[in-house]
């Protein structure tokens, strides 16, 4: 929608050109003078905290299934992925017990992921919750139910016991 269709010419509020915003961000703060001591100080801007450093993948994967192990879910697995596959370093595979279940061990692992200082968490099928995906990089977590989970088997392709024609499949 259009600003004039918003206000009529006569009536549009008064635009500030944003180099006008741009050089009083730049510039430099005015002296202010102290009423007890007479001296002008330059007051300077607050310095950003450092971003915390995210924690060593393996390490992440420890947390996550120790935060699932908190939360009571079932049978849980961490697979380390590092040389195996470029998309990722480790993979967790839980079950939970319902389908709310898995929404809630969900729900806490990407929080507990995200106070870690992990960037960016992406949860995929938290609606349905019969298999929850959450991505956050260099780790993955694979929630199940348990029958979804004994559908699809993720640990058979993925650890490092697996039968040679499981590993097979997996190199193509």
């Amino acid at each position: 929608m259009a600003l004039t269709a918003l206000f009529p010419r006569r009536s549009r509020p008064h635009v500030v050109a944003s180099a006008t915003f741009r050089n009083l961000r730049t510039s430099a703060l005015p002296a202010v003078r102290s009423s007890k001591t007479g001296k002008s100080s330059v007051s300077k801007p607050a310095a950003t905290p450092p971003k915390p450093a995210t924690p060593d993948p393996l390490e992440l994967a420890r947390l996550v299934a120790q935060q699932l192990d908190d939360d009571k879910a079932e049978n849980i697995l961490n697979i380390p992925l590092a040389g195996k596959s470029p998309m990722a370093d480790a993979m967790v595979v839980a079950s939970g017990r319902s389908a709310r279940h898995v929404a809630a061990l969900a729900d806490h692992v990407s929080r507990k992921l995200k106070e870690v200082g992990v960037g960016t968490v992406r949860v995929e099928g938290l609606p349905n919750a019969d298999w929850v995906l959450i991505d956050a990089g260099d780790i993955i977590v694979h929630i199940f139910r348990p029958e979804v989970r004994e559908f699809y088997n993720l640990e058979r392709i993925w650890s490092s016991d697996a039968p040679p024609t499981a590993r097979a499949a997996t190199a193509n």
